[in-house]
């Protein structure tokens, strides 16, 4: 049970984060969604990069409260990140959304597109794995 306590308090963290943000401050927590808000002007802009901040201060918190940075593996090259890094953003857009702004709030709110984009992701996902497993 204890390999599982920091997914556990991830979770936790990531449904009260999207929680407030969307309670205090009537926001979605869908990154793209905050990202893009950044080049808008007005006071959201900054509400939205305080949220961004906060999840990019997540790793090095990790590693101060438990000594040692999380291990990541990254077996692809940049050129193929890119690649990939460019196919989510236009995912993103012809999906009205990211993974995070349709599974974690889109679901909790019960949302007819955020079902449907759900599924899709998921099998996706799938059929990208078993795609890959069949070639090697």
């Amino acid at each position: 049970m204890g390999t599982y306590l920091p997914a556990l308090a991830g979770g936790l963290l990531i449904g009260l984060s999207a929680t407030l943000l969307l309670l205090l401050n009537g926001r979605i927590a869908g990154i793209s969604g905050l990202v893009a808000g950044l080049g808008r002007p007005g006071a959201r802009r900054w509400t939205d990069a305080a949220f961004l901040l906060g999840l990019a201060l997540g790793p090095p918190l990790f590693a101060l409260l438990a000594g040692q940075w999380p291990q990541m593996r990254i077996a692809a090259g940049l050129p193929v990140l890119a690649l990939a890094g460019l196919l989510v953003g236009f995912g993103t857009r012809l999906g009205s959304g990211c993974t995070s702004g349709h599974g974690v709030c889109g679901l909790a709110r019960l949302s007819p597109r955020s079902i449907v984009a759900v599924l899709v992701f998921l099998a996706t996902g799938m059929l990208t794995v078993a795609a890959v497993r069949g070639l090697a």
